[in-house]
């Protein structure tokens, strides 16, 4: 049981290597003159449209599209989770129905909660 947590061991510690290199090779690219580093005030214009922005360039966003995004996440997960239990319907039996019956309602209760505090509603 032991090698199994040493598997996951060697695996976190490739991770944290990889992404490590990957952070810093671009730096240590650049120290050793591979890449190369000319900076130029007509590197630093906006090229997106070609013309200059005006008023504000940071553009806020409306919270409520995140309201949404997460509702849309929640159903996401639900269909994940419905999936694999319609498929086993007849071997899970009763129990395993119970079980989906309670976490639809968990969900159900959470859509009747955003409903209730407007969330929902479109202004």
């Amino acid at each position: 049981m032991l090698e199994n947590f040493g598997y996951i061991a060697l695996f976190t510690v490739i991770s944290i290597l990889f992404a490590s290199l990957l952070v810093f090779l671009p730096v240590l690219l650049r120290l050793i003159k591979i890449i190369p580093s000319k900076p130029n005030p007509i590197k630093y214009t906006p090229f997106e449209c070609g013309m200059e922005t005006i008023g504000r360039s940071w553009v806020q966003f409306n919270f409520r599209y995140y309201f949404y995004a997460l509702m849309l996440i929640a159903l996401d997960v639900m269909v994940v989770f419905l999936y694999p239990w319609a498929v086993d319907l007849k071997q899970l039996g009763e129990f395993g129905f119970f079980v989906v019956l309670i976490f639809i309602s968990i969900v159900v209760i959470g859509y009747i909660y955003a409903w209730r505090k407007k969330v929902l509603e479109w202004k």
